[in-house]
């Protein structure tokens, strides 16, 4: 009876089964392929996530520019208070978390090692530079502090993120035996079925996570309570919303409230409320701003700077010191320093990326990035 039928369905497929409700294997089988491909087919991107990236990392690199930062202080509060808040957001709801534990020791190795190479030469460098963070007496000691415990410069964001990461993945490590299957599903749980077992778990995997970030926030002073709570906020729209587009109000009215409401200078903290909303009413007008429509000769180097942020993250505080080789010259063409900042920001991504590309054309990426092609 099962060979029967069995060959019933492949006759079918084949166009030799004769049936008033049988459909053509030549109307069936594209249909069926198709499916097949859509099965296989690599998640696409989100872009928009992409030109938020790229969005915050140049902002970050413009107010490294010590001077930018000295002459306008009312821009450089407004930028702290939603630029890396926001990427800590966004990398809250990219991190992966469904692999294994080999996969994911793999994946924090090849962030500590740059990481803890970059985090040593800044510090060795604040030792011996004239800079705002000078270190008058450096001892191994201080050195292990810094790459451990207090990072200095723009390095405590990957810091913070292998933080967060890390105690993110334990709470979220899926169980093994009868209880794995409670969180396989990639699906949006809430506010569905508020009460079922699936959620109950979702929440007290949050909890769990805030109760980490917390006590390292508070408890050892490892992260800032501000930052922690930005990427547990990206973690919870992965995990309740889904779609991050779903998550902000993609509308043209967000622009005239961010104006609205950044009227006052006193809403310029990442760890308030109204900082919050800040940093929500921003991602929210730049998603509108890219459904609007970025022109295309632009849209390609935004969207590449997005995807390839680490080498930018790792590498552009060399660029924005070496900026002050040129910065006089540059200021005596253009006194408001527009120029200057303009100039030196492509000067940092050229450069980062350059160095980046020397890296994988000696080999030295495998070293230093666990791989070859980190820029893609």
């Amino acid at each position: 009876m099962l060979r029967k039928k069995h060959n019933q369905v492949i006759d079918t497929y084949k166009g030799t089964y004769k049936s008033e409700n049988t459909t053509p294997y030549r109307e069936i089988f594209p249909n069926f392929v198709a499916m097949i491909i859509q099965l296989h087919k690599p998640k696409a991107r989100m872009e928009e996530l992409d030109f938020l990236k790229f969005v915050f990392i140049t902002l970050m690199i413009a107010f490294h520019l010590t001077y930018i930062g000295d002459t306008y202080p009312i821009a450089k509060r407004l930028v702290y208070t939603f630029h890396m808040p926001g990427f800590l957001l966004v990398s809250g709801y990219l991190f992966n978390v469904n692999k294994s534990w080999a996969a994911f020791r793999k994946t924090m190795i090849w962030i500590f090692i740059p990481y803890a190479v970059m985090e040593s030469g800044y510090t060795v460098m604040a030792s011996l530079l004239p800079i705002r963070e000078h270190i008058d007496h450096l001892t191994i000691g201080v050195l292990i502090d810094h790459i451990f415990l207090h990072p200095m410069g723009p390095y405590w964001y990957l810091h913070t993120l292998m933080i967060c990461g890390i105690f993110y993945y334990i709470a979220f490590k899926k169980p093994e035996g009868r209880f794995s299957s409670v969180l396989k599903q990639e699906k949006t749980l809430l506010p569905l079925k508020m009460l079922s077992w699936e959620n109950q778990v979702l929440l007290g995997r949050f909890a769990l996570l805030a109760l980490f970030l917390w006590l390292l926030s508070h408890g050892i002073g490892l992260l800032s309570i501000a930052n922690a709570a930005y990427f547990l906020i990206g973690v919870i729209i992965r995990h309740v919303v889904g779609n991050f587009r779903q998550a902000f109000p993609i509308q043209w009215w967000t622009v005239g409230l961010l104006v609205v409401w950044c009227i006052d200078p006193s809403h310029y903290d990442k760890a308030s409320f109204a900082g919050a909303c800040v940093v929500f009413l921003v991602i929210g007008s730049l998603l509108w701003l890219y459904q609007l429509g970025i022109p295309h000769p632009l849209r390609k180097p935004f969207l590449f700077i997005g995807r390839n942020t680490l080498p930018l993250l790792l590498f552009s505080p060399i660029f924005t010191i070496l900026a002050k080789s040129y910065q006089s010259l540059l200021l005596r063409v253009d006194s408001t320093g527009i120029t200057f900042m303009i100039i030196s920001v492509l000067f940092a991504i050229t450069g980062s990326y350059s160095i980046t590309w020397i890296m994988d054309k000696t080999e030295a990426s495998k070293l230093f990035f666990g791989k070859k092609g980190i820029v893609n």
